[in-house]
């Protein structure tokens, strides 16, 4: 059966509106890996390697991605646990095209991470390498669908995930079997799930366990106008995480609705230095608990495109990590992501 449709908690992108907002391109020569991003074509929200090569080609130099799984492509026919084999071969073609040359040296979806149902349990095993097959040696972790709150103004995703994911002993189940076959589990949460995500990360240690998007600080809904409180909450559940040293995470990712910070409802698009100065505390607090070595920074485009251009995005970052050692930018800006999704090193300009 396929999976119910509903309407997309995404904020539209709007291409004028982004276009008012153009900045220089700082240190143009710094080597980039976008850990995070996604390619689909939607009612409304086509987002394809077009569309994703014209965003980094705005002017860093942006040398490989790493594409996570959206729901995209999803096989129409066939039983349920093989449908999202789809979206891997999806990828994979993406990634093909890219490594043609014919686009220029980017390597686009040099790593796939894509969805296999962790509450199989042990039963996960053979589609796990089904799907390392379909990646054609590109394939790098699994992501389910995990990112749960009660309230239904805290919403980041068109398919209402299950709720309590993270706890169940057959996804856990799951989720070990990852480690033999050499893959990593991202986790998409929302910092009232941290404590979840780190009794995964104690009884899986010799499991990587991605975070993304910087564990999921909320300031919407019951969380508006109490960004101190949540501040302090996620920080410290953030540095609880950070004791587990199979745990890496993704800076970036903080322009949804879910965030509130509100972008998509200024008269201009944000700044890099304005929006350095809005995550300032999120990245230094991730940076400071874990180090650079284990934090990578993500576009999360297109989902956060409704906030922001990709040209301005990476100037923030580069911004924020402006008094930061060379090696402590070369992992956070490639390195870390090339380690952990064990990406080929992408031909240089």
């Amino acid at each position: 059966m396929a999976a119910p449709r509903h309407a997309s908690p995404h904020l539209p992108v709007r291409e004028d509106w982004l276009a008012r907002r153009q900045e220089e391109i700082l240190d143009p020569g710094l080597p980039i890996v976008d850990a995070h991003h996604h390619l689909w074509d939607r009612p409304g929200a086509r987002y394809l390697l077009d569309e994703l090569l014209r965003d980094t080609g705005s002017g860093h130099d942006i040398r490989a991605t790493v594409y996570v799984q959206a729901r995209s492509m999803y096989r129409a026919e066939g039983p349920d646990e093989l449908r999202s084999l789809g979206e891997t071969e999806f990828a994979n073609g993406a990634a093909a095209r890219s490594a043609s040359g014919l686009y220029g040296p980017i390597r686009a979806c040099a790593g796939i991470v894509g969805m296999v149902d962790l509450m199989l349990g042990d039963g996960v095993a053979p589609l796990l390498e089904r799907h390392i097959r379909a990646g054609g040696g590109r394939f790098r972790g699994v992501r389910n669908q995990t990112a749960w709150h009660a309230s239904p103004e805290i919403n980041s995703n068109p398919v209402p995930p299950w709720p309590g994911l993270l706890s169940e002993p057959a996804f856990r189940r799951g989720a070990a079997r990852l480690v033999e076959h050499g893959l990593s589990l991202d986790v998409w949460a929302y910092h009232t799930q941290l404590d979840e995500v780190l009794s995964v990360a104690r009884a899986l240690p010799d499991l990587t366990l991605v975070l993304d998007h910087c564990g999921g600080p909320l300031g919407a809904g019951p969380y508006q106008g109490r960004r101190a409180e949540v501040l302090a909450e996620w920080g410290g559940r953030m540095r609880a995480l950070a004791g587990c040293s199979n745990v890496v995470v993704k800076l970036g990712g903080l322009g949804m609705a879910v965030n509130g910070f509100g972008f998509e409802d200024w008269d201009l698009p944000p700044s890099s230095a304005q929006l350095a100065a809005a995550w300032q505390p999120y990245l230094e607090t991730c940076v400071e608990a874990f180090g650079a070595a284990r934090c990578m920074f993500e576009s999360n485009f297109p989902v956060d495109k409704g906030s922001y251009g990709y040209a301005v995005l990476w100037n923030t970052f580069k911004r924020f990590a402006g008094a930061a050692s060379a090696d402590e930018k070369a992992a956070l800006f490639s390195g870390t992501a090339i380690r952990t999704y064990r990406l080929p090193p992408a031909p240089a300009e």
